[in-house]
């Protein structure tokens, strides 16, 4: 297919088989559905994006609770890890493949450039389509990477999609890397309370390394009078074992 993004990260950050990735994603929802039962969907949501084994657990719980949700068409924010990027960039692809299948591409909003590159090697966005593929089989996404600029024009430029209601804004990030367990910690309950606090000054690159999606998306709750939920907040010492090298994840859900 012209325009087709072919996955990046699968074998190594989730299963590259289709049938093993789709009962891995089942499972990590299943043992998180109990505790989110009836919870109202968020307007947007914040899930971490490193190996399923380390993160899946603490994203899964955010996506169970946009299970019933009507909306199919996802707007997704997160770092370009490998890629220099001012501002916002979005795919310029016609469709996103997964294991489990191809996601549809939706254009940007006027403002919003295309750029290829910005995705091109980057896992943050990827990562997060098997849990919503495994959600929605009519999913439709706009991956848009976000770097370094100010909070206040990437929240101006995102403004036409908090507007549409029919989109589900979702940010990818993870929080602290390569402290020991106390110290990140420490660290990632400081992050967490800026985020909930709508305390967008409080967060630097060494907090999140999607911090600049993730300073926009609480600009716009902020101007829209919304609010965050911690819905979990480990490290991969907890999922994972190895507490002498570890990063932080955490789950948030964002109401207004």
């Amino acid at each position: 297919m012209p325009g087709l993004r072919p996955p990046v990260a699968a074998g190594t950050f989730y299963p590259s088989d289709g049938e093993e990735l789709a009962a891995t994603v089942d499972r990590l929802l299943a043992a998180s559905a109990p505790a989110h039962a009836n919870a109202p969907a968020p307007r947007a949501f914040v899930v971490p994006h490193a190996g399923y084994v380390y993160s899946g657990p603490v994203a899964a719980t955010a996506y169970v609770r946009v299970r019933e949700d009507a909306r199919r068409r996802v707007v997704a924010l997160g770092p370009s890890h490998w890629t220099r990027l001012h501002n916002l960039a979005a795919s310029d692809a016609q469709a996103w493949r997964t294991p489990l299948g191809d996601v549809p591409v939706e254009p940007p909003p006027a403002g919003i450039p295309l750029d290829g590159s910005a995705h091109e090697r980057e896992h943050a966005i990827e990562v997060q389509l098997p849990f919503l593929q495994r959600l929605h089989h009519d999913l439709r996404v706009l991956p848009i990477a976000v770097g370094p600029g100010s909070a206040e024009r990437a929240a101006d430029l995102l403004e036409p999609l908090w507007a549409d209601e029919s989109v589900l804004l979702l940010c990818s990030t993870d929080l602290s890397h390569y402290l020991d367990r106390a110290t990140a910690q420490r660290r990632d309950r400081r992050t967490a309370a800026a985020v909930v606090g709508l305390d967008v000054d409080q967060l630097g690159p060494r907090d999140a390394c999607g911090v600049h999606a993730l300073r926009a998306l609480l600009m716009l709750t902020r101007r829209h009078g919304g609010a965050v939920e911690l819905l979990d907040l480990r490290t991969s010492a907890d999922t994972a074992g190895d507490a002498h090298r570890v990063v932080g994840y955490g789950a948030f859900a964002v109401t207004g």
